[in-house]
């Protein structure tokens, strides 16, 4: 029924209109009272499952990383640490209220277009290998001056970058005085110090020892802040699992991952 249905519509259909269509029937699938997506509205009975299954991911019980049963929003495709940006944005901070200006590296794309909308938002999306964004960048030779941007969003790059603690200047540097960074990565609590290897440079090495073909290291909880805080920020670690209602407590409204914690970095 479902795969003729899909046939009929592809053939009679314009691209644009299928689209439409294929949102509507999604949300009229997994409508129901069990989520809600802070992105998009959607009330949901469920989420669709994200996420690789690399050994790896298991053995050091990565959070940020491996499969999840509840993970994707079916309508808009959100996933767990977009919501949780957004959350944050929206509860946390001012920066829809107030003229400011926002560096997006490697944007998630429903985050990405809520923030791009906003109305005194002074938004620049970068990505280094990305067609789809306002300007190439290197996050470790960025071509912007001292403290440019009033908050940084760079979520789960810097384990893709093998001299992550120079990106990590460059972000503190342009950052403004005052300002905030998100800046998550997938990381383990069951270790002290983070597994890299620089001789570890094929696809098919990395994704077994840090759990994608193009990451190079699997970071300590520990470590990381610590390597944040050699850079300059000021790190307040947020569990969201302590706030109240507006994180979706205390059943996990907004499907958000259990156990990550957002790095909020200041200066």
């Amino acid at each position: 029924m479902k795969r003729a249905l899909k046939s009929f519509i592809e053939r009679a259909i314009p691209q644009q209109a299928q689209d439409g269509l294929w949102r509507a029937y999604r949300r009229w699938r997994t409508r129901g009272n069990r989520y809600t997506c802070p992105l998009c509205g959607a009330h949901l009975k469920t989420l669709w499952p994200r996420g690789l299954t690399h050994p790896v991911l298991k053995q050091y019980d990565i959070i940020g990383g491996g499969y999840r049963d509840q993970a994707t929003c079916p309508i808009c495709g959100s996933t767990e640490r977009e919501r949780l940006v957004r959350l944050f944005i929206r509860h946390r901070t001012d920066l829809l209220q107030r003229p400011a200006r926002l560096l997006h590296v490697a944007p998630e794309p429903q985050l990405g277009r809520i923030l791009q909308t906003a109305p005194m938002l002074d938004y620049l999306s970068a990505d280094l290998y990305a067609e789809d964004v306002m300007v190439t960048m290197d996050i470790t030779d960025i071509q912007y001056p001292e403290a440019s941007f009033d908050a940084i969003i760079c979520n789960h790059v810097l384990e893709h970058v093998p001299d992550d603690e120079r990106a990590m200047r460059e972000l503190h540097r342009v950052l403004k005085q005052g300002g905030w960074a998100i800046l998550q990565v997938p990381y383990s609590e069951r270790i002290a110090i983070s597994v890299e290897d620089p001789a570890i440079t094929t696809p098919e090495d990395r994704a077994r020892a840090f759990g994608q073909e193009d990451h190079v290291r699997i970071y300590a909880k520990a470590d990381y802040l610590a390597r944040l805080t050699r850079a300059g920020f000021r790190v307040a670690p947020l569990h969201w699992w302590e706030e109240g209602a507006e994180f979706g407590n205390p059943d996990n409204r907004y499907g958000l991952m259990p156990r990550e914690t957002l790095f909020v970095c200041r200066k």
